[in-house]
């Protein structure tokens, strides 16, 4: 097992106890602590302490801290506990290139590929469907709930509050106790049962619908007072907390068609060992009424590793690492770190400005920048182009994927708690990253092998099937301004007899999600068989991207619990934008150097100099009249811009 250049904190913090440990190499941790967050001011100082207590000289570079609460951006707010933090600022005072925060059920999800057996025990029957969806949840200091989607591979881990989803009971004794806590809650969640708080909740309410005196216990107590056997209340309690576990885990398992079966970790089942087991948990996973048979199908295992966070965390972290070190532009900070012994003194002062306010310099104009670092707006472009990058937009834009250093989750779930703020800044977000997360994946060979097919067609048909059937519309409509004759299909009948009339030069842009529809596949096997060439935007290493000429690919997986591909559908779009535009831009080129090959009299027959001058001066009155900068009004870029003026 191989070392690693430096060793790796990883950290598990809870609302209690903040767990750390060094990995040396790939999955091998060592000086694992359990540091109480009562005894340290804040989420830094806690860290600070255990650095400190490491042997002298223990350098480290990279960090991964899995959190119990939502991560979103670069503010992190626990919701059990009172710390509050900026990621990047506690990168830079704790000294590390890298910290990826992120929270602890995602990391606990990514690690679930890396348990085996002897890392879990399954309760009931089932039989897990490989490469299928899995389900996680936990019960804690809250609920954590999660997920894995297969993606290639890999896996893509679900961001997701769903532990604050509406308690529903099923029976007398569940009745009354949602009635006692709507004494104390106005919105009464699964986490605000299933949870340790929950338990002694439950406690209370089971004693008074008993007409009973309950007990000053802590949850711990209560749990301990069932396993002995020795209190018939606590019994009750740890009864229910199970059956309710059932429930949730039931719901998680048909919301997410989570065949390849649901998981549970956190700190509490883990400990009831063989009493969870004949618990009512499996009997009420199952009772769902007519999908009973489905759930019965699907497996449920209890996580026992004591350290598969650290796995999950560690595994994030890695993957970050390796994506910065593939792609080092896409880090933009790091990559800033790295250049600093090779930029002039006035970029320098520039990378400093940058490297200490990241989150102003993404809204400042380049006046304040450059005001700011004390040098000129010249300067600041400078110093952008010397990471490689096109200007001040394109530096922020990559700066703006590279910012946090937290792991780009795919989908942060919309609850119904959500106020509408909270849901258009989640949806808008949840968008964002999957641009940014595409524009990283882009391919530019083929962006420019599907230009130059598109530059000498001679006719441009889209095809797409459903929801994807308004991509080909717009794009029909976009190539059509260029005087580019175009049609868009979006019914399979109609795209059979369209392809069977297409010619050579003609070109076919089929848009597909998945890539497997039969009908398109079809379409695109009788397109190619009369000459036609073919464009797919798709998914990788799907039938539709093997076959066709030129693949761009879009791999987002759209969240599970939804019917409507709504960011695909805008990523889709971009890409038509993507081509739309180059094609323009060329076409631009093209009729500019042809209008200087004219004026310069080359490829004109001259007969006494009467043709090459009328056409010489033509050309002359031409660029009398065109703008200095920017595309003629009668351009290509011009026709396809001048509907948004």
């Amino acid at each position: 097992m191989a070392s690693f250049d430096s060793p790796r904190l990883i950290a598990d913090i809870g609302g209690t106890y903040a767990r750390f440990a060094l990995e040396v190499a790939s999955g091998e941790f060592t000086q694992i602590a359990s540091l109480r967050c009562a005894d340290h001011p804040d989420f830094q100082a806690t860290v600070r302490a255990y650095m400190d207590s490491l042997p002298p000289g223990t350098r480290i570079q990279h960090a991964a801290v899995a959190i119990a609460n939502p991560v979103e951006g670069d503010q992190v707010r626990m919701t059990n506990y009172h710390w509050q933090f900026s990621i990047e600022q506690t990168r830079q005072r704790l000294g590390l290139e890298t910290l990826v925060v992120l929270n602890d059920f995602t990391a606990l999800a990514m690690a679930l590929p890396r348990l085996g057996p002897k890392d879990l025990h399954q309760v009931g029957g089932g039989n897990a469907r490989k490469q299928n969806v899995i389900g996680l949840l936990g019960s804690g200091s809250g609920l954590g709930v999660s997920g894995l989607i297969p993606a290639g591979d890999g896996w893509i881990s679900l961001g997701s509050e769903g532990g604050h989803t509406s308690f529903s009971p099923r029976d007398e004794r569940e009745i009354a106790i949602l009635r006692h806590a709507w004494k104390q809650y106005d919105h009464v969640s699964f986490e605000r049962l299933l949870s340790g708080p929950g338990i002694e909740l439950m406690y209370r309410a089971l004693a008074e619908h008993a007409g009973a005196k309950p007990e000053n216990l802590s949850a711990p107590d209560i749990t301990q007072g069932a396993l002995d056997g020795a209190d018939r209340l606590c019994a009750d309690t740890l009864d229910v907390f199970c059956a309710l576990l059932g429930t949730a885990a039931a719901n998680l398992a048909v919301t997410l068609g989570a065949l390849g079966g649901i998981y549970i970790g956190g700190a509490i089942v883990p400990r009831l060992g063989a009493y969870f087991e004949r618990s009512p948990f499996r009997a009420r996973f199952e009772d769902k009424g007519r999908f009973s048979r489905y759930l019965s199908e699907i497996p449920t295992f209890v996580i026992t590793a004591e350290q598969a966070t650290f796995f999950g965390a560690s595994a994030i972290l890695e993957a970050q690492l390796r994506t910065i070190s593939n792609a080092p532009a896409s880090a933009v900070l790091t990559q800033i770190r790295r250049a600093r012994g090779e930029l002039t003194p006035a970029e320098l002062r520039v990378a400093d400005h940058v490297l200490a306010h990241p989150r102003s310099v993404l809204n400042d104009p380049i006046a304040e920048i450059a005001k700011a670092a004390q040098v000129s707006q010249p300067t600041v472009i400078r110093f952008c182009r010397s990471l490689g990058c096109e200007g001040l937009s394109d530096f922020k834009l990559r700066l703006a994927s590279s910012l946090t250093g937290t792991v780009p989750i795919t989908h942060t779930q919309v609850t119904t708690d959500d106020s509408m703020l909270e849901l258009g800044s989640k949806v808008l977000g949840n968008t964002a990253s999957a641009i940014l997360q595409v524009r990283s994946q882009l391919n530019r060979e083929m962006i420019n092998r599907a230009i130059e097919i598109l530059l000498d067609a001679q006719r441009v048909d889209f095809y797409a099937l459903g929801h994807y059937g308004v991509v080909a519309q717009d794009a029909q409509f976009k190539f059509l301004r260029f005087g580019l004759p175009s049609m868009a299909y979006t019914d399979a009948r109609l795209q059979t007899l369209a392809a069977a009339v297409l010619r050579p030069h003609d070109v076919v842009i089929v848009i597909s999600a998945s890539g497997r529809l039969p009908e398109l596949l079809d379409a695109v096997d009788k397109a190619k068989s009369r000459g036609a060439s073919v464009i797919a935007i798709t998914a990788s290493q799907s039938p539709l991207a093997r076959r066709a000429d030129v693949a761009l690919i879009i791999d987002y997986p759209e969240d599970v619990t939804t019917h409507l591909p709504m960011v695909t559908r805008i990523l889709h779009l971009l890409v038509i934008d993507i081509l739309a535009v180059g094609v323009a831009m060329r076409r631009q080129v093209l009729d500019e150097d042809k209008l200087l090959s004219t004026s310069n009299g080359e490829g004109v027959v001259d007969s006494g100099g009467g043709d090459a001058d009328a056409a010489s001066s033509e050309a002359d009155k031409a660029a009398a009249n065109r703008p200095a900068t920017g595309p003629g009004p009668s351009s290509p870029l011009s026709k396809l811009t001048s509907h948004s003026r």
